[in-house]
């Protein structure tokens, strides 16, 4: 229940900071699954094309599975003991860093992968990686 609502939570605040405050989002699914209608009115009067609220929503969407996750970090810590409090329990966590590393290469592929698709457009590493 708390997990859900830490998601929600998130969802909410992006669709609050990008203009759609939480009264106006009832009934609003027609008009906003709608293709043709490039003129949706945000809280504040700006209007959003399909594409843009698309944008938005799949924002919230991949916000929502992150929260969820990281809330669930919680309850990886706290299925440790069922009694003792963590603190006094304590914690090895000696076994969770040993992915860290592969962590980092994911990051620092990504980046040369970038940095040779904006060097080198319609080269070889970009029609091998048409993500």
């Amino acid at each position: 229940m708390i997990q859900a609502l830490g998601g929600f939570f998130t969802y909410f605040v992006i669709l609050a900071e990008n203009g759609f405050l939480p009264g106006t989002l009832l009934g609003i699914r027609l008009a906003w699954d709608d293709r043709s209608k490039n003129d949706l009115e945000d809280s504040y009067g700006q209007e959003w094309t399909y594409e843009q609220r698309k944008v938005v929503e799949f924002t919230c969407h991949t916000a929502f599975f992150a929260s969820i996750v990281v809330v669930q970090w919680a309850d990886l810590i706290i299925c440790k003991t069922r009694r003792n409090s963590v603190f006094q329990q304590g914690m090895k966590v000696t076994w969770w860093f040993c992915a860290f590393p592969y962590s980092l290469l994911i990051f620092a592929y990504d980046e040369v992968r970038k940095l040779i698709l904006r060097r080198y457009p319609g080269g070889w590493v970009e029609k091998g990686n048409l993500l």
